[in-house]
């Protein structure tokens, strides 16, 4: 049975999931009007400032200097590269095909645990690896008909975030997730304004393109809390397979809303990524289940002497 701390961590991770879909697909309808520059600033200035209301009612502001520690000011610098990648890929290839690639984010993880955590790694998840990065290449298509070169952004996009979520596991408990929201999101609208310029410069905002910003900046925050409390309370191999959640809206926002028609290549890719992902955390909560009944067995006990034995 799931510890209650994984069970929270799967929860607060379903929750982030279907905030960041729903916050993707807004973001994605302005993205024909808007450049991302401009998204990230105005979406990041309205969560900005309601993170800090937030987390002043709740106390949980700390001085500057708590969030300029070196492990925050890292997972910050990947969650912008994540951030512009990511929208970047939005506003070019299809929305179902962008949430497909990203289901290969677990795989990341688990790939980033063994090799930075010294997480142990045994051969059928190391191949389990393979075969789901294989499947990205199936919904990359990799051939000169097939393959959108901004699908790339995507894979950049899996990698900041990975690298994000392994690095917000080793951030001290101390520093409330609200801090480390919050100062994300300020970072994140400080450099989207300063690129507005070389990316497009200002447009006009209207109310098409203004209110889906506002609901997405809400969502955003729902998803930065969520996500931090997933990976700080849950163990990763457990919490990770639940963003596979994203998928199911990706496919229906992609289908009813952006009138979507994925192709075989998009389903079968996906496939292998989610099974490959299923199998590798099963493997590893097997190995961490005989783990424990190996701990938990009683110490063999040496052969006593008698007065027999010594005769």
């Amino acid at each position: 049975m799931a510890s209650p701390e994984n069970t929270r961590g799967a929860l607060y991770m379903s929750l982030a999931m279907a905030s960041f879909t729903f916050n993707d697909a807004l973001v994605k309808s302005v993205t024909s009007s808007l450049s991302v520059a401009q998204i990230i600033t105005v979406r990041g200035v309205m969560t900005t400032v309601l993170v800090y209301f937030v987390a002043r009612r709740l106390g949980a502001l700390r001085r500057i200097a708590v969030v300029f520690q070196p492990l925050i000011l890292l997972r910050t610098f990947f969650e912008i590269g994540a951030t512009l990648t990511f929208i970047s890929a939005l506003g070019q290839i299809d929305f179902a095909n962008v949430t497909s690639i990203m289901q290969s984010l677990p795989l990341a993880v688990t790939l980033g645990a063994a090799i930075f955590l010294k997480e142990p790694v045994g051969w059928r998840r190391w191949a389990a690896i393979l075969v789901g990065f294989f499947g990205v290449l199936i919904i990359l298509r990799p051939t000169a008909d097939g393959f959108a070169s901004a699908s790339l952004l995507v894979v950049a996009a899996v990698f900041f975030t990975s690298s994000r979520d392994l690095v917000t596991r080793r951030i001290v408990a101390d520093v409330p997730s609200l801090t480390i929201t919050l100062f994300t999101a300020a970072a994140n609208t400080i450099v989207g304004g300063f690129l507005i310029v070389p990316m497009g410069g200002w447009q006009p905002m209207t109310w098409e393109n203004f209110l889906p910003l506002v609901i997405a900046a809400l969502l955003v925050f729902s998803g930065y809390q969520a996500v931090i409390m997933a990976m700080r309370t849950g163990e990763i191999s457990f919490v990770a397979p639940f963003r596979y959640t994203s998928l199911i809206w990706g496919l229906v926002l992609g289908i009813l809303f952006f009138g979507e028609r994925p192709d075989a290549f998009v389903y079968v890719g996906a496939a292998i990524i989610i099974v490959s992902g299923l199998y590798s955390f099963y493997r590893e909560g097997k190995r961490r289940r005989e783990a424990m009944a190996r701990s938990q067995q009683p110490l063999p006990q040496g052969p006593t002497m008698s007065m027999k034995d010594g005769s």
